[in-house]
């Protein structure tokens, strides 16, 4: 059962850019250790909702709290201190080409903590093998990986600084389904082990059945309706409905209440997801 305590708040959030409303009085609030995911059409503003959150755009009203902070008042020293707190998996990976995923995953701790090399060398191992990554692919560039693999190494990535937050922009996005299923399967499993807050945005319909708590619609400028995916599959809402009654809503959903949403690809938890069998004390920094 998730906490009542709020991570991200956001009330009455206006963005536009020129003439051009993106935006009009958005509120929402995360709580502790949910799943929350933003959807919506293209031009939604969903990935202009995402970088407010994330500090790198602000917007031209209304108020943004996360893990406490007011983003009207926050220092440039807090501002460094907070971005510490959360990690990004982003939509193509964000990881630097000329590093091996394991120097990748060591640059945070590199840049943000006084650890020796070797510390920081077995903790890039440990996040990455906490990914369901095998050892012979650590020395390996971002170009050489495929397309799962390279989502777990971002997510190897965002978790180097143990964070409590997770930003994830779409991050099933261009995987085949066994492999977005694997990845939902390890979102999952690392928020229960380690009490993440996650905030995604998705296009994909299997993820949020699978993943998400609550689900926020983004539509003509406004969170138009806001729930669990039950709720939302039965909203009356025209942009909500136009989400669920296309081919690929139907079929998300017949496939849900085949396994009933209690059986996440449980056959998907294969030796390769190693985090069980890591010792938890050693994934902290």
């Amino acid at each position: 059962m998730q906490s009542q305590e709020i991570v991200i708040e956001l009330s009455n959030v206006s963005t536009s850019f020129g003439q051009h409303i993106v935006h009009e009085r958005v509120s929402l609030e995360v709580k502790r250790a949910e799943i929350f995911a933003l959807i919506g059409g293209s031009g939604s503003g969903k990935s202009t909702l995402l970088r407010e959150m994330m500090l790198l755009h602000h917007p031209n009203a209304g108020k943004i709290k996360v893990l406490g902070y007011d983003f009207e008042t926050i220092t440039q020293a807090q501002e460094q201190a907070l971005k510490q707190r959360w990690g990004v998996m982003f939509q193509h990976g964000g990881l630097f080409g000329s590093l091996t995923i394991h120097e990748n995953v060591g640059l945070p701790l590199r840049e943000h903590t006084d650890l020796p090399d070797a510390l920081i060398d077995e903790l890039a191992t440990w996040k990455l093998s906490m990914v369901g990554l095998e050892s012979g692919v650590f020395g390996l560039y971002p170009s050489e990986l495929s397309g799962g693999m390279l989502k777990r190494a971002s997510l190897a990535r965002a978790l180097a600084l143990d964070p409590e937050l997770l930003f994830l922009d779409e991050p099933t996005a261009g995987l085949d389904p066994i492999s977005a299923g694997e990845i939902d399967v390890l979102i999952l499993k690392l928020r229960d082990m380690f009490g993440l807050t996650i905030l995604m945005v998705t296009h994909d319909l299997d993820t949020l059945w699978q993943v998400s708590d609550r689900v926020a619609v983004l539509a003509n400028t406004k969170v138009e309706d806001l729930g669990s995916m039950l709720e939302l599959s039965k909203s009356k809402v025209v942009s909500v409905r136009q989400f669920f009654d296309g081919a690929r809503g139907r079929s998300a959903y017949a496939q849900e209440q085949k396994i009933n949403h209690k059986e996440p690809m449980a056959s998907q938890l294969d030796d390769k997801l190693l985090v069980d069998k890591l010792p938890v004390d050693k994934l902290k920094v």
